[in-house]
């Protein structure tokens, strides 16, 4: 169905007309240009489109844009802030946890959400919060000790 749905994305209030049922993914990418969610294998399962909605890391290639109504969505350029890079973005590139970079916006995003509920995690709750997250390059070893240095260095601001 057709109508107007309200959010706050990164901060800034976004009204759109359309279709209620549509993927957030694709009026991301598509009606409002922020191209940095990636879409991965459609079905929610390897991560690659993860946004946070009010805190909550979800796949928005599954997230019907009703879903977001109302709500606060954060992507990947909305985590800089006063253009620096947030302390996480940072430690993934100290790390090298950028290798192809196709996964990393949803790696970066899920890390993101998980250190605003739990800003000090342990390394074994790094990497059972990250399972769900995949890299087919590999990368997976830089980018846990990426966000174990974040954690450290703030990486819940």
């Amino acid at each position: 169905m057709k109508r107007s749905v309200r959010f706050r994305l990164n901060g800034k209030p976004v009204a759109l007309d359309t279709d209620d049922d549509r993927h957030l993914l694709w009026v991301l990418r598509t009606d409002l240009d922020l191209t940095g969610t990636k879409y991965g294998c459609g079905e929610g399962v390897c991560g690659a489109c993860t946004v946070a909605v009010d805190g909550v890391a979800v796949r928005s290639c599954q997230t019907p844009l009703a879903a977001v109504e109302g709500k606060n969505v954060v992507t990947i350029e909305g985590i800089e802030h006063d253009g620096h890079l947030h302390p996480l973005q940072q430690a993934f590139i100290d790390h090298g946890g950028f290798q192809c970079g196709y996964c990393t916006s949803g790696m970066l995003m899920n890390a993101w959400a998980f250190l605003q509920k739990q800003p000090h995690p342990s390394r074994d709750a790094i990497v059972q919060e990250m399972d769900g997250n995949l890299c087919r390059c590999g990368a997976h070893q830089r980018i846990i000790a990426a966000i174990q240095e974040a954690s450290v260095k703030g990486g819940a601001r």
